[in-house]
């Protein structure tokens, strides 16, 4: 497996936006790499992917930079290049939640270890844990007693906690996502909204995987390459996405008579079939 997966995000304040494009740009193109990295005026966002002393030299760079010297780094291994082409993009924001005024660089929630986190499940402990992934993502996998915010959309979350503190109180809540990102905002979002006691998990699910093996986790976990899925030991699993609707669907769904290769699956099947009448 020489091809690495680097994943890595950091809010801090950026003041050319466009000079570290442009740097970004160059360096893929000199590493052959693909991917996809987000910059905003409050922070950077990647995901990456190519030979492993490429991504090395990538991080290299990056890492010269005393704002990134510490950024949060995430790396798993597969034999193929997950990602068709490079996009380096400034956006308003590097993850999308529609709250302007959050900028968690100033403040957000506590991150705890896997390892603590997985110690606290173990001995029972009255842990709420809470899911800010979409809801396909959730389908795939999640822990186990998780509340589930049925999201359509990051975008959704600020709405969603809304109903949330009378069922919570002042219990200890610990945040998952994927990487880490969404929780960060979602963290900084609900502590603003008065919840007390928020935590997140360092390094997101991910990194949770790396450390205690999935404990207390039912499924996969959904990425955002090729690769759809990983499962607990961070090994590609056999998710495909829907050409149309870009679902995940498993080797049930693929074998179903509602799904069509390059053409439809169970999920958008009644709304392509809704068009042609």
């Amino acid at each position: 497996m020489n091809i690495a997966n680097i994943t890595g995000y950091k809010f801090t304040p950026i003041t050319d936006t466009k000079l570290l494009q442009e740097k970004i740009i160059n360096l893929s193109e000199e590493n052959n790499l693909k991917g996809t990295v987000l910059i905003s005026d409050k922070g950077i966002n990647f995901s990456v992917a190519g030979l492993i002393e490429n991504t090395s030299n990538f991080l290299k760079v990056i890492k010269k930079d005393e704002q990134f010297t510490d950024i949060d780094i995430k790396t798993t291994f597969n034999e193929y290049q997950p990602f068709r082409k490079m996009l380096v993009r400034i956006k308003k924001e590097i993850i999308s939640m529609g709250v302007d005024e959050i900028n968690p660089y100033e403040f957000t929630g506590e991150k705890i270890k896997p390892f603590e986190l997985n110690k606290k499940l173990d001995d029972g402990e009255d842990v709420i844990l809470l899911d800010t992934r979409n809801e396909y993502e959730v389908r795939l996998g999640t822990f186990e007693n998780a509340i589930d915010l049925n999201l359509d959309s990051f975008r959704d979350f600020p709405t969603k906690i809304n109903g949330l503190r009378e069922q919570i109180g002042d219990k200890e809540i610990v945040m998952f996502c994927t990487g880490g990102v969404r929780c960060e905002k979602a963290s900084a979002l609900m502590l603003k909204s008065g919840f007390k006691n928020v935590k997140q998990i360092d390094g997101g699910v991910i990194n949770y995987f790396k450390e205690t093996g999935g404990a207390h986790w039912k499924g996969d976990c959904f990425v955002f390459d090729d690769r759809v899925a990983l499962d607990k030991e961070l090994n590609e699993t056999d998710y495909v996405l829907c050409f149309r609707c870009r679902e995940p669907l498993n080797k049930d769904e693929i074998a179903s008579e509602y799904y069509k290769i390059d053409e439809y699956c169970p999920y958008c099947y009644g709304d392509v079939v809704t068009k042609k009448s």
